[in-house]
């Protein structure tokens, strides 16, 4: 074994630069697992310390003690607190103060008349807490408010929007409030809590603009006083609380607000990048196991001397193991500091593209160092075991052999195995997406269309490459044949160094794919659902916004130009023991704007008693028209309502559907998400839309859009989703390119001989450089096309698989120019990968070349 290492460590002095493709392709894989792995760890701390400074000075917290969530939520809704409560609280013994905590939406609108956030954070209001140690937020600047209109806002919510102490602005909650900023304040010390944005009111304003009836509250504060600990001070007062109401430590309300963040949100992040880390060391593993590939072809006679000279097969094995092992350490190790860098700037990424993290310096734990480093060198090992075992395998009569022919392309055995795989891939996918629909057989599918890309693409390298490389006997003439000739000549080298790309691009394009049908699904919910000609609406997604005021609907419709005016509030209730989502509206307007479906009863009659539900959720219930069934609101009411409508489309509608008049008892802050606008005969789109925006500047100046806009900006998300996924897939395209570069070098090395000769029969310099860069971009067309194939097949049957799983409708679409695209930066990455291996060739001493052997 110690003449294995020497042997080991010898080659690589003399060879270094043959790994340095190997080496930055573990580098990178390992820095972007590491980097992923520190960023959870740095926003888990974060989000940590965010939740510990804001009840840092609160020892218990006194709240509804149930909750109603809706499905697709993780947060469910209290009912308030009667702030009488804080009289009979501050009578406790170990109480030294209590107050109210009365919290809403509330969106301040800056200076140039756009509202301040609302993409993502929430927008929060409440009452300015005068105890300094109840109240999370410090003033920094100015002064508490001390009458109604008066707020302090918090100063990064001040800068983002141009204000200043003593400006006037419009803070809707959602109906627009007139505001004057008396004070700026601060959150542990920064300029916000994370990105959200906080509007402190007087008591009386918040009552008054944030809550259903004044003496409401979401909870109260309480602190302790010297010598009561917190759990001792829960005790004292869960006795005196009234049936419904609970006491919890503050340390308990800060750990539930991180559990709600990293036990869901943070999970699904985290997850969602390590897919990504996946998908890069897989790219790696294709481009290191050929390096290893090509490096113990090349060295056939070197490992068969050995052999000759007495080296056993395990020696000759070992040697090449001890050599990735080497390179898997080293490069492992230089990752772990790459993925501090890499973490640092995902850190700065999120926010620049409307993912907003909490600020803190970099966490990084013994776990996140130890797995990178442990993935890294057995990625590394493995890829290179086959290639060691068969340098072990190396006859020494191979030393006798000037030249092996490569057959794998040619292989029958490769052929029918690829083939069973791509039928086995095809029918699980069939199964998993048309006859039970299964989003884990459909990924099953996946999984084996994959292998057989990977084992067929030896076999289809060969045909593939003739068809690509047909143009170039014609625009090229011996130069493009003689690069379709070097392509060909190792169908299993081709296909090898062509897969890392393949699959990056299969990525890429699946992605492409699937966010085109969900911008298409989105365009036809609005275009089949919505009958109405322009909206206003909300930000579409996030937790941020404050809605819209209810009283904006009715303000529009009384405009000349508006036939009917519609707006979609939310409430949520439990229906037969389970939350809901509910839509609260006027019937009535709802099916005149909405395509309902087929209506068994009447939208007409609901009034203050009646529902209206999908065919969908009454199927569930086992409910009809004129059936009765029971709803539990926030407030704890029971009431029974009677099913008088029973319609068959809900994807803007909603399940269930009551009137204002019904909700009214149990509301809390009311808003609408959106409201529906529909034109008198005669208005043309610009006059309806310009009445309406006319109507909606006194209200916030919420955005109005017409239909097609609604659904572009509907799809807002996705286009983000995509910026964020082509900025991560990047890497994986980087490592699949070093490894294309890394490939052509290593040939380079192994046909200097012929290169001379080429040299030697009159090839020119620029002939030479010209046949390297044609076969690195006939290897890149081999795999880009093969991606695109893949992706687009995943696209389709993650699109019908996601179709069969949910109640709405998924509709499929194929993006020509963006694949285009995509196809076209394959390629022309395939050509700059090109670029350093020939100029390699091209400064090739031809005497020298030669005489290689």
């Amino acid at each position: 074994m110690n003449a294995s290492v020497r042997i080991s460590v010898s080659s690589l002095r003399a060879h270094k630069r043959r790994f340095a493709g190997t080496f930055l392709a573990v580098l990178l894989g390992v820095a972007f697992l590491a980097g992923t792995l520190v960023m959870g760890d740095t926003l888990r701390a974060s989000f940590d310390t965010m939740f510990g400074d804001a009840t840092s000075g609160t020892d218990a917290v006194v709240r509804s003690a149930d909750t109603i969530t809706t499905p697709g939520e993780s947060q469910g809704v209290r009912q308030p607190v009667d702030t009488d409560l804080v009289a009979a609280v501050e009578k406790i013994p170990g109480v030294a103060a209590a107050a109210p905590d009365i919290q809403g939406a509330g969106q301040l609108v800056g200076a140039n008349g756009k509202p301040i956030g609302g993409q993502g954070p929430p927008t929060l209001a409440g009452n300015w807490i005068d105890d300094p140690e109840l109240n999370a937020y410090r003033l920094a600047e100015g002064r508490a408010p001390a009458k109604s209109g008066e707020v302090v806002v918090n100063r990064g919510a001040a800068e983002k929007g141009g204000l200043h102490i003593g400006d006037t602005t419009t803070l809707r909650t959602p109906d627009p409030v007139e505001v004057t900023i008396v004070g700026l304040a601060t959150f542990g010390g920064e300029d916000g809590m994370a990105q959200v944005t906080f509007t402190g009111m007087t008591r009386s304003d918040a009552e008054k603009y944030l809550t259903a009836k004044p003496g409401d509250a979401a909870s109260i504060l309480v602190r302790a006083g010297p010598g009561t600990g917190q759990r001792e001070l829960v005790d004292a007062l869960t006795p005196v609380l009234p049936t419904g109401v609970e006491a919890i430590t503050g340390q308990e309300l800060a750990e539930e607000n991180t559990d709600m963040v990293s036990g869901q949100f943070l999970t699904l992040f985290t997850a969602f990048l390590l897919v990504f880390s996946g998908v890069a060391l897989l790219v790696a593993t294709f481009s290191i196991h050929n390096t290893f590939a090509i490096v113990v072809a090349q060295r056939t006679r070197e490992n068969a001397l050995l052999r000759a000279l007495g080296a056993s097969r395990r020696q000759v094995t070992a040697s090449t193991l001890v050599e990735a092992g080497v390179v898997a350490v080293v490069a492992s190790a230089a990752g772990l500091a790459g993925g501090m860098g890499i973490a640092a700037g995902l850190q700065a990424l999120f926010p620049a593209i409307g993912f907003p993290f909490p600020e803190g310096d970099l966490v990084i734990s013994a776990l996140s160092m130890a797995l990178p480093l442990a993935v890294g060198v057995v990625v590394c090992l493995g890829s290179a075991l086959l290639p060691a075992v068969r340098a072990g395998r190396t006859a020494p009569l191979a030393a006798l052999r000037e030249t092996s022919v490569d057959r794998s392309g040619a292989s029958r055995t490769r052929a029918v195995v690829g083939t069973g795989l791509a039928a086995l891939a095809l029918a699980v996918t069939l199964t998993g997406v048309v006859v039970s629909p299964s989003l884990w057989l459909a990924g099953g599918g996946a999984v084996l269309a994959l292998a057989a890309f990977v084992v067929l693409g030896p076999v289809a390298a060969t045909s593939a490459v003739r068809v690509l490389g047909a143009p170039l006997d014609r625009l090229r003439g011996v130069t493009g044949a003689l690069a379709a000739r070097n392509a060909l000549r190792s169908p299993k080298r081709t296909a090898a160094t062509a897969s890392a790309l393949m699959i990056g691009v299969a990525v890429v394009s699946l992605f492409t794919v699937f966010g085109a049908s969900l911008k298409a699904t989105m365009d036809q919910t609005v275009s089949r659902s919505f009958a109405g000609d322009v909206v206003v609406s909300t930000p579409s997604f996030g937790a941020g916004g404050s809605g819209l005021s209810p009283a904006l609907a009715g303000a529009i419709g009384e405009r000349p130009e508006v036939d009917t005016a519609v707006g979609l509030g939310r409430g949520v209730a439990e229906v037969d023991g389970k939350g809901r989502a509910l839509t609260v509206t006027d019937p009535v307007a709802l099916e005149r704007t909405f395509d309902l479906g087929d209506i068994r009863g009447s939208m007409r009659g609901l009034g203050a008693d009646g529902i209206a539900l999908t065919e969908e959720e009454a199927d569930k219930q086992g409910l009809k028209a004129g059936d009765t069934t029971r709803l539990v609101f926030t407030d704890g009411q029971e009431k029974t309502f009677t099913v008088r409508a029973v319609y068959g489309r809900s994807e803007l509608a909603g399940e269930y559907v009551i009137t204002r008049e019904a909700w009214a008892p149990h509301r809390t802050q009311d808003s609408d998400t959106v409201v529906a606008v529909s034109f008198k005969d005669g208005v043309t789109a610009s006059e309806g839309k310009a009445a309406v925006e006319k109507v909606a500047k006194a209200y916030g100046n919420p955005e109005v859009q017409t239909r097609d806009e609604y659904a572009r900006s509907s799809a807002g998300a996705i286009d983000m989703m995509l910026t964020l996924v082509y900025a991560l897939l990047a890497l994986a395209v980087l490592i699949a390119l070093l490894g294309i570069a890394n490939t052509l070098t290593l040939a380079i090395h192994e046909r200097t001989r012929e290169l001379g000769l080429l040299r030697a029969v009159g090839q020119t310099r620029s002939q030479l450089r010209a046949m390297v860069r044609w076969e690195s971009v006939l290897v890149a067309a081999f795999g880009t096309a093969g991606g695109l194939a893949l992706g687009g097949f995943l696209g389709w049957v993650l699109v019908k698989a996601s179709d069969g799983a949910s109640s709405s409708a998924f509709a499929f679409a194929v993006p020509p120019g963006q694949l285009c695209v995509v196809a076209g930066v394959g390629v022309a990455a395939g050509a700059f990968a090109g670029l350093r291996p020939a100029g390699r060739a091209g400064r090739l001493n031809v005497l020298h070349a030669i005489a290689a052997e």
